[in-house]
């Protein structure tokens, strides 16, 4: 029979194999599980996200933006480098050394405090915003069920939109966007300005957008950016078709500045680059609307959204194309685990849409702009049936709704 001094006796000495790595096993176990009591507790979360979180996110964004590369790249790469030279390395010494199973439990708790300590992190630096108050509450916007008639004006505004403004932009010898994603990046700084006036919760440090110099591996991956929160940069890929960067660079800098949900980030990357007017962020904010809109209301009325695509002009549907052509590429399983993957994620902190949640900007962007909008009912082209040679756009087939191929995904 095991005594109470032989079980203290017994837990020291289990304690003792490898005190750091339990006390960070420990550690972490606890703030993960105080973090998961407490998310129903909003007033609570509200209090560490303005005094905890947010203001070590000004400090971490202020120190990484003196460095003009991405320090969340470096630090992921030392990691996995590290991790990598470190799994070699056990397993030499497991075959090699004495003590196979002490060993290969120092390993395994290795592995573990490492896991849980990033996750404690993550939860702390990240997690607490999803349950404190979202930018719904703090901008005093609503997100109000939304008629059919007015998802088809709001998709139509933004399609004319797109079609505008692809002529105001750079473009290649075959008609496709060219904007400069350095140039682009070099004036992601003053991108919030504009709104910072009418949505003070959006206000922030004026910080560049910083590219990745890994994109290939994060298209691989199915991602267009990233918020990192131990650093708190906004980071972006620099490979894909760049159409939709420039609203990819809003939607990290979203993040950046508090918003954590994925549809309120698409959303205020729609509005923070529409009134700062710059043509590259508008074009882009235009499709990134558009493609969400577009996508509803196929859903809602298939006729109403083919009127709607046939005011697109040739432009804007060669970006689309390059885009999906692009992004076919990486149809890989490689692209379905992290998908797979980051969906568990985003169901993990309530985003019950999992990755479809990208699209739920849609009824924020209904509710903002059908106001806004003139009373006149949706004008419909004189002609819905034209050739490319007259301006428009007759596809062969009837066409599929567009979609994003890869959403900026933001832990």
């Amino acid at each position: 029979m095991f005594t109470d001094e032989k079980v203290k006796s017994g837990l020291k000495a289990w304690y003792m194999l490898c005190p750091f790595r339990h006390f960070l096993i420990l550690v972490s176990a606890v703030l993960i599980l105080l973090h998961l009591l407490m998310r129903p507790f909003r007033a609570l979360n509200v209090w560490l996200s303005a005094h905890l979180v947010r203001p070590a996110h000004l400090w971490l964004s202020v120190q990484s933006g003196q460095v003009p590369f991405s320090v969340a790249e470096l630090l992921i790469a030392l990691a996995v480098i590290l991790l990598v030279y470190y799994l070699l390395s056990q397993l030499v010494r497991l075959f090699t050394r004495p003590q196979f199973f002490l060993r290969l439990y120092r390993t395994i708790a290795t592995l573990l405090a490492l896991g849980l300590t990033v996750y404690a992190g993550f939860c702390l630096l990240w997690g607490v915003y999803y349950y404190g108050d979202d930018f719904i509450a703090q901008s005093g916007l609503k997100s109000e069920p939304i008629s059919v008639e007015q998802l088809e004006r709001v998709t139509a505004y933004f399609a004319d939109l797109s079609s505008e403004y692809s002529g105001r932009v750079a473009r290649d010898e075959n008609g496709a966007y060219a904007g400069d994603r350095g140039a682009i990046l070099d004036r992601s700084p003053a991108l919030y300005r504009a709104v910072e006036a009418d949505f003070p919760c959006l206000e922030g440090p004026a910080l560049r957008a910083k590219g990745v110099m890994c994109s290939r591996m994060m298209s691989y991956l199915d991602f267009t950016g990233f918020f990192f929160p131990f650093t708190a940069e906004a980071n972006v890929n620099l490979d894909f078709p760049p159409a939709l960067f420039a609203s990819t660079v809003a939607h990290e800098l979203a993040h950046q500045r508090g918003v954590a949900k994925e549809q309120e980030a698409n959303f205020v990357a729609v509005l923070a680059c529409l009134e700062n007017g710059d043509p590259d962020y508008v074009y882009s904010a235009a499709l990134l609307a558009y493609t969400h809109l577009g996508n509803a209301l196929h859903k809602a009325d298939p006729e109403a959204w083919e009127r709607v695509y046939g005011r697109l002009n040739e432009a804007v549907l060669a970006d689309f194309a390059a885009g999906r052509a692009y992004w076919k590429q990486f149809e890989t399983p490689v692209q379905s685990v992290s998908n797979t993957v980051y969906e568990g994620f985003l169901r993990s902190y309530s985003q019950e849409l999992g990755l479809k949640s990208y699209g739920a900007c849609v009824d924020l962007l209904v509710n903002y702009y059908d106001p806004r909008l003139p009373d006149a009912p949706v004008s419909l082209p004189e002609e819905t049936e034209s050739t490319p040679d007259e301006g428009g756009f007759f596809p062969e087939e009837t066409p599929s709704p567009e979609s994003v191929p890869t959403d900026e995904k933001n832990p």
